[in-house]
């Protein structure tokens, strides 16, 4: 283990998506300030970076980009925190290619996508990077083999190095069921690969050209890692931190009648009942009598009396006065279930 000899003290955070597969949830929050168990995802990220020894990070932002930037700029989790604005989006590799100035010639570097949660051994990525004398290493993840269609596949030879690249094969095609995570380790001669002002993309553009000059070098992720690109995925996150797969510093699991919750600074009534596993952000309110079941509910959040809330997700600031089954709620919204009807019903 490298600990505090990991030569590698900067890292690149992919932050300027857009996060439309997690509408409505992202129509006022960008997806790097998603809550995984009320703390942003992003959060989650650089603090284990900072547990890496990787203090100094730059992140290439575009959508919400305020909310991001106001976040980190001044942060107390020992992270020095850097960040460019992007006008219009250019793509993974070209956001990491706005971010040249950062890096210095010599440098070996982490890039990591923002949406992805993880407990990876990035230290275990490095001295393979260094060890096997890459320019590119890519942290990949074995998965079950009916699932390979969602991900990009990679192909290696017994010595680690890639040899071929599938993007979402079918699941007969598919040659391997090892898929690129989005964890990545460079050298700084990545950047001569990447030409300035132009939309290119790693998996479309930089990594094709690295097959045929110095190849790819890989580094297995056996710990917890999951794209929290979608609700599904996230919801399947978020109960994966109860069954204990991600791990990372979080309030008390409570334990009440037979469910399980997570919860920040607010008051839950004696009379509310749990089913599941939920999370509760700070400074809800919550009514009489209320019932809540494998949910996710953001900060100051109203719930009335009597509610119902069950396998949803209420984003920050919204009011829930009538029962909630299976939809994701978004930011300062106010839900009724005679308003949402009609709503459905014009719609038609």
């Amino acid at each position: 283990m490298l600990m505090k000899e990991n030569p590698v003290k900067k890292a690149m955070i992919m932050a300027a998506g857009v996060g439309s597969r997690l509408e409505p949830l992202t129509l006022s929050v960008p997806k790097p300030l998603i809550p995984i168990a009320n703390k942003p995802v992003m959060d989650i990220l650089l603090e284990n970076l900072k547990n890496t020894g990787i203090t100094d990070v730059i992140a290439n932002t575009y959508y919400l980009a305020d909310q991001i930037i106001e976040r980190y700029k001044h942060n107390n989790l020992g992270i020095n925190f850097n960040y460019i604005k992007e006008d219009t989006l250019s793509g993974t590799a070209g956001g990491l290619k706005k971010c040249q100035n950062f890096f210095e010639r010599g440098d070996v570097f982490v890039v990591l996508s923002a949406d992805g949660l993880t407990n990876a051994d990035i230290e275990k990525g490095i001295e393979s990077h260094l060890k096997n004398k890459a320019v590119a290493t890519i942290g990949i993840k074995k998965i079950p083999h009916e699932e390979v269609s969602h991900f990009g596949v990679v192909v290696t030879d017994e010595n680690g190095f890639i040899k071929e690249f599938q993007e979402k094969p079918s699941v007969a095609e598919a040659k391997s069921n090892y898929i690129n995570t989005g964890i990545y380790i460079f050298n700084y001669e990545i950047f001569d690969y990447i030409p300035p002002d132009t939309f290119y993309d790693f998996a479309k553009n930089v990594f094709p050209k690295l097959l045929q000059t110095c190849g790819i070098n890989t580094f297995e992720i056996t710990e917890y890692w999951s794209d929290i690109g979608t609700i599904s995925q996230y919801k399947q996150s978020v109960k994966d931190v109860f069954s204990g797969l991600c791990s990372f510093k979080h309030a008390a699991v409570v334990y009440k009648d037979g469910g399980k919750y997570i919860a920040g600074n607010t008051d839950i009534p004696a009379g509310t009942k749990f089913e599941g596993v939920s999370t509760i952000g700070d400074n809800c309110c919550i009514g009489k009598n209320v019932t809540i079941k494998d949910s996710i509910i953001w900060d100051n959040v109203e719930i009335a009396d009597n509610v119902i809330i069950e396998n949803s997700i209420v984003a920050s600031g919204s009011r829930i006065l009538s029962d909630l089954e299976g939809l994701s709620i978004p930011a300062n919204d106010v839900f009724q279930e005679e308003s949402f009807l009609e709503l459905e019903e014009s719609a038609k």
